[in-house]
C-alpha cells in the first residue's frame, strides 16, 4: 500500500506506528549549467521534502535506515559517494545519520554499472530490429536483478516497527513487500516543476515548428509587372 504526503488527503500516520515503513522521496537533479528557475524550483522541492519529511518523522517514526540509489557503500564510504552524486539528498541523509541512523549499501555497484551501459546502448539506436530487441532484453534482466537486489537489501535490514528513508528516481519499478508501509513524500514543489518542465519542452516544440515551417515556406513569386499605360488618352498600349 502506498500514500502520499502533500496531497489533499493524508494518511494518519500515527496509525502505523508498529509496521515497517518506508518513506519514499523522488530524486530530483540540477546542475551548474541549469537555467536559474530550475535551480529555483529545485531549492523549493527539497525545502518542501525535508520539511514534509521531519513532519512524517514525528509522527511515524524517525527513520533508522536510509536506502539511495546507486549508493553501493554503508555508513561514512556512502555518505562519502553521496556527497559527490548528489547535494541535496546528502544534506538531508546527513542529518539522519548525524542523528543515529544507518545509510546502508542499497546497490550492487557491478548491477548498476550493467543497468547504466544497456541505458546508453538503447538510446543509441539500431538499423537492425532484432538487434535492439536483444539490448531491450538484455537491459530488462540486469534491471530485474538490480530491483531484486535493492528489495533484498530492504527486507533483510528493515526490522520489526523500524522506519526507513528510500531516495530513488520517479520512473522505479519497484515493487515492495506487503507488510511494508509505503509513504511518498510528493511536495506541491514537484507539481510546479514538471508544469514548468513541460512549459519548456512545449515552448521549444512551438519554436522549432515555426522555424520548420520558415525554411519550407516558397519564396513568394515576383508581382507580374503591370503592362505600360499610354498617358495619352488613358488607354493601355
Amino acid at each position: 500500500m502506498s500514500e502520499t504526503l502533500g496531497r489533499v488527503e493524508r494518511p494518519a500516520a500515527e496509525s502505523f506506528i508498529a509496521r515497517r515503513k518506508l518513506y519514499l522521496v523522488f530524486l530530483v537533479f540540477t546542475h551548474e549549467s541549469a537555467p536559474q528557475e530550475y535551480k529555483d524550483r529545485c531549492d523549493k522541492y527539497w525545502r518542501q521534502v525535508g520539511e514534509q519529511l521531519a513532519n512524517l518523522e514525528s509522527k511515524a517514526g524517525a527513520a533508522t535506515h536510509v536506502y539511495h540509489e546507486s549508493v553501493s557503500e554503508q555508513g561514512e564510504a556512502g555518505l562519502a559517494l553521496l556527497k559527490r552524486l548528489h547535494r541535496f539528498s546528502h544534506e538531508l541523509v546527513q542529518t539522519r545519520c548525524a542523528n543515529g541512523a544507518v545509510l546502508e549499501a542499497m546497490e550492487d555497484a557491478e548491477l548498476v554499472a550493467e543497468v547504466s551501459d544497456w541505458e546508453r546502448f538503447m538510446m543509441m539506436g539500431y538499423s537492425s530490429s532484432k538487434v535492439g530487441e536483444l539490448v531491450r532484453d538484455l537491459y530488462t534482466q540486469a534491471l530485474k536483478k538490480r530491483n531484486g537486489h535493492v528489495l533484498s537489501v530492504i527486507d533483510t535490514t528493515l526490522g520489526p516497527g523500524e522506519s526507513g528513508l528510500l531516495l530513488v528516481g520517479e520512473g522505479h519499478r519497484l515493487q515492495f513487500p506487503s507488510d511494508i508501509e509505503v509513504f511518498s513524500v510528493v511536495p506541491p514543489a514537484l507539481d510546479e516543476l514538471h508544469r514548468w518542465l513541460r512549459d519548456q519542452a512545449a515552448q521549444r516544440s512551438e519554436k522549432d515548428e515555426t522555424s520548420d515551417a520558415s525554411a519550407a515556406a516558397p519564396d513568394a513569386a515576383p508581382e507580374d509587372e503591370p503592362e505600360p499605360v499610354d498617358v495619352r488618352n488613358g488607354e493601355e498600349s
